[in-house]
């Protein structure tokens, strides 16, 4: 992780779950009010500022709205139907918009792809939907 940088990849996919909240960030812990790794913060906003295509899937788009957020920055982005994480993105100066678990969120101006998966999902099948949709619209916006 130390070692990439935004110039070296043509796009992010950031898979969500317990890695994503407690690991790469502290958003399990602290919500609104979290800290990023600083490799992944890096990464993430070199990315953000070549305006390379980022897939956030999960959990996953916590970290892009405290980045953002930091950077005096905003974007729409889905957590799903979770209420709680949906204000903590509201919170941190970035737009939800509730979708459905095989759904996607695309914010074109920032190139940013988000899907609910396993914060709505109830098995595998569900959360694959959404995220192989997120996955083909990344690919699709790969120049």
């Amino acid at each position: 992780m130390a070692e990439v940088s935004g110039g070296d990849l043509d796009a992010l996919i950031i898979p969500g779950g317990f890695g994503v909240a407690k690991n790469l960030s502290d958003y399990a812990m602290s919500g609104a009010e979290c800290s990023i790794n600083p490799d992944v913060y890096r990464l993430i906003s070199e990315m953000i500022i070549l305006k390379k295509p980022i897939g956030a899937i999960c959990i996953a788009p916590t970290m892009m709205a405290k980045i953002l957020a930091e950077q005096n920055q905003s974007a729409t982005m889905t957590i799903g139907k979770d209420e709680t994480t949906a204000k903590d993105i509201e919170a941190m100066g970035s737009t939800h918009k509730e979708c459905l678990v095989e759904e996607i969120v695309i914010d074109k101006e920032n190139n940013i792809v988000t899907t609910p998966a396993y914060m709505d999902a109830k098995n595998i099948s569900e959360a694959a939907e959404g995220i192989e949709k997120l996955v083909k619209q990344i690919i699709l916006m790969v120049k």
